[in-house]
């Protein structure tokens, strides 16, 4: 009895310990920020993506293909309407670039443009660059992890770091708490009042991953107003060159 006693005990004891009962680690604040900047990234990507623009006066979609590889280099370029066809961004490093085809012209934007508005959408350039990360230029604090409007989520709060190149002066990041998934981002001004709320919504399967396929864009004092993107396809991992990133690339 004593025998089959010992094998049970160290049966309980060896299941308790098993991998396959073993909780995971949950994700610190920095990590949860890294993976909502870097949530369609990985080591490279390719995109195809609609961009819709809604303001009081007008509507209109761009049809977008992107590129990215690592944290510091990406690409973006419109392949539809036909009035804009051709127009793209580049981000190499701490350089960003337009391309106007147009007039042919490639322009290098100064670090005043990354807050200014991406062809008229509600997104910014740094928002498709991504220059600008969360976790290096706020700091940051889990600031409520529980149930909220019926679901489990995990809110980070941030704050600009001093010498920080950012125009907010507050983000607030709300994800779900089990798979970390964002559901909403909300900018502030610098005096604290809220600004603009972007939402992710329509998870699926996307690369052979679960992510968002719709990003929402909505201004505080215009909200009838709002840019949607609708990833319809990405390839994560992919061959991609550095040289690809390259002012050739951006003007073909």
């Amino acid at each position: 009895m004593k025998s089959a006693y010992l094998s049970v005990l160290f049966l309980v004891m060896v299941l308790s310990h098993s991998p396959v009962r073993a909780q995971e680690q949950p994700l610190t604040p920095r990590q949860i920020l890294d993976k909502v900047d870097d949530l369609f990234r990985s080591k490279s990507s390719r995109g195809i993506a609609t961009m819709t623009v809604t303001t009081t006066h007008w509507k209109r979609s761009l049809s977008l293909e992107m590129w990215s590889k690592g944290k510091e280099k990406s690409l973006f370029r419109i392949l539809a309407p036909k009035k804009e066809k051709g127009t793209a961004t580049l981000r190499s490093g701490n350089d960003i670039w337009n391309y106007l085809p147009k007039v042919k012209r490639v322009i290098k934007l100064p670090s005043s443009m990354m807050a200014a508005s991406w062809m008229g959408s509600h997104f910014t350039n740094d928002d498709l660059v991504k220059e600008s990360r969360m976790a290096d230029d706020y700091t940051f604090k889990i600031t409520f992890s529980g149930e909220m409007e019926g679901q489990e989520i995990v809110e980070v709060t941030c704050y600009p770091k001093p010498d920080a190149a950012v125009v907010w002066g507050k983000v607030l990041v709300r994800a779900l708490r089990q798979e970390y998934l964002p559901l909403s981002i909300k900018y502030y001004d610098e005096d604290l009042r809220l600004a603009r709320t972007m939402t992710f919504s329509q998870v699926s399967q996307l690369g052979g991953r679960l992510l968002p396929a719709v990003v929402t864009m909505v201004p505080e004092d215009k909200p009838e107003e709002s840019t949607v993107i609708h990833y319809q396809k990405l390839d994560f991992d992919i061959d991609l060159k550095d040289d690809f990133f390259s002012l050739r690339t951006l003007q073909k």
